[in-house]
């Protein structure tokens, strides 16, 4: 039998003998699929005009082979630096950036613009809630003397979302105060039941307090949402934004790293709490990591679709099998992240040991819960990837609490994320955790 002559079934058939998935969930994906079809187009569109404003600014800024050596000791004049954070400028729509490796990841990112800009007496407030857990240490909702917002005198207040998951513009403004000084928006749900906050929401907001206070700076938590729309939050008023190059900029290829964006007085102020002042952002090695980090951005508007159709699919499958998702199917999405609740923790284990065991790297590992730095909860993660930590790769992790949440989120390919459905329901089958019928 040649290639030329194999049939849908025949491919399907060696598939199932080769990876025991069972036919019936099989059957499932393939349904869900066909379902998600339409969506999976407008994903490509968005995903070619993003390919291409990242290539425009490029050539526009002329990338060169040179570019992709680097220097030693201080890194003065580092040439793929300097040319690095003028591409992630223009590509992000800001004066200025910081793209760095010595940002170890969106936590520490998110950490330094924060603590860049704020000065003691100043007041913070969250406009989407809660931030993510490992942020509460830096602000100083939790820890203490541990050099926090808190400890330098940071006011802090966070304005719940509304109960359709929104952002409560009249009760931010209402909250507002002469110390307020920076308003932060997390984009991405984090650990939270509920849709990521979109462009429109983030504009309609910043255009709100705009109107009466001009003054307020608004910064953005971008981890899990860059390349969803044809524009960032920077391009609707943000004066500052933050992620990791290990999640959805850097396209799997960046090592490590990170990126803040914004207002170049901002970012001059950013850089010289990363380093120190008087030094700023002119000293600071790439390590040779300039071909990566800028590849990885080239080809991450198609990786970021890949993982975004891999969350529909969960979504999809998910709500068929009949557990509780977020966002529903339908929904609009602002960051690459499916919750699914699973109802235990034992099946919160098994889901994570499958997408584990689909993994590239240490596939033959059963990830299982302990006491990550900078959570309250026991974590589990299963996350199998090429470069430790990146969850723009294939991953699936959460608190094992209540109601037993799982957030799943990457896959450098959409097959590799299709490959991760499949392999965590035939666990949760084979754990006696999930039946189907039988075919």
């Amino acid at each position: 039998m040649t290639a030329t002559t194999l049939t849908h079934n025949d491919i399907k058939e060696r598939f199932l003998a080769d990876t025991k998935i069972h036919p019936a969930l099989y059957d499932l994906v393939e349904k869900a699929e066909a379902k998600l079809e339409e969506g999976s187009k407008r994903r490509k569109e968005i995903a070619r005009y993003n390919q291409n404003k990242i290539l425009s600014a490029m050539r526009r800024h002329r990338l060169s082979d040179m570019h992709f050596g680097w220097n030693t000791g201080y890194g003065y004049d580092d040439p793929g630096r300097m040319i690095t954070e003028k591409i992630f400028a223009d590509v992000f729509g800001t004066e200025a950036a910081l793209v760095r490796t010595q940002i170890v990841n969106g936590t520490h990112a998110l950490s330094l613009a924060l603590s860049g800009v704020l000065r003691p007496g100043d007041e913070l407030i969250y406009a989407t809630g809660g931030p993510y857990d490992t942020l509460e240490e830096t602000i100083g909702i939790r820890g203490e003397g541990k050099g926090s917002l808190k400890d330098f005198s940071v006011q802090y207040k966070q304005i719940e979302l509304k109960e359709d998951g929104t952002i409560d513009i009249d009760g931010l403004l209402a909250a507002l105060t002469d110390k307020t000084r920076l308003i932060g928006l997390q984009r991405a749900t984090g650990y939270a039941w509920r849709k990521a906050i979109t462009i429109p929401e983030i504009k309609a907001c910043i255009d709100a307090v705009r109107a009466v206070r001009p003054d307020i700076l608004f910064f953005v938590d971008n981890c899990y949402g860059e390349f969803l729309d044809i524009i960032e939050p920077t391009e609707v008023g943000a004066d500052l934004m933050a992620g990791s190059l290990i999640k959805n900029p850097g396209g799997g290829l960046a090592l490590s790293g990170g990126y803040i964006v914004g207002k170049e007085s901002l970012i001059e102020q950013v850089a010289a709490r990363l380093y120190a002042p008087g030094i700023g952002g002119e000293c600071g090695l790439t390590f040779g990591q300039t071909r990566s980090i800028l590849q990885g951005l080239f080809i991450a508007p198609h990786v970021v679709a890949g993982a975004l159709e891999g969350a529909e699919l969960l979504g999809q499958v998910g709500t068929e099998l009949g557990f509780p998702v977020c966002p529903a199917v339908g929904e609009e999405r602002s960051d690459i992240i499916q919750a699914i609740e699973l109802g235990s923790e034992e099946a919160m284990v098994s889901f994570c040991k499958g997408v584990q065991s689909a993994s590239p790297v240490d596939a033959f590992v059963d990830p299982e819960p302990w006491a990550m730095p900078g959570y309250d909860d026991p974590v589990i993660m299963a996350a199998g990837a090429f470069v430790q930590g990146s969850s723009i790769e294939l991953s699936a992790d959460g608190p094992i609490r209540a109601p037993y949440i799982v957030y799943f989120q990457g896959g450098l390919t959409y097959d590799h994320s299709r490959f991760g459905v499949l392999k965590a329901f035939q666990r949760m089958i084979d754990d006696g955790l999930l039946t189907l019928p039988v075919k």
